[in-house]
């Protein structure tokens, strides 16, 4: 296996576990956000949104280097001959 073949599976191998270890931390975001409603004296809205908005970055992180994976592994060999 060639190093770009070889460094474009990894990276693809990253963004899967970039978006395996964020589901958790998105459903622990939504249960709070759940949680917080007005009648039940815990009205933290702000910091459930801040807190699912967090935990989205690693997942859009991971779904860019899925699908873009071909195009950072030229951006990381592009001085590199064949």
């Amino acid at each position: 296996m060639k190093p770009k073949q070889l460094a474009n599976v990894l990276i693809k191998i990253l963004g899967l576990s970039l978006c395996a270890h964020s589901v958790i931390p998105i459903l622990n975001g939504l249960i709070n956000l759940l949680q917080s409603q007005p009648y039940t004296g815990y009205s933290n809205r702000a910091g459930g949104w801040f807190y699912l908005a967090t935990s989205l970055i690693p997942t859009a992180i991971g779904i860019f280097l899925i699908v873009q994976s071909r195009l950072v592994t030229e951006k990381l060999f592009k001085d590199e001959a064949e």
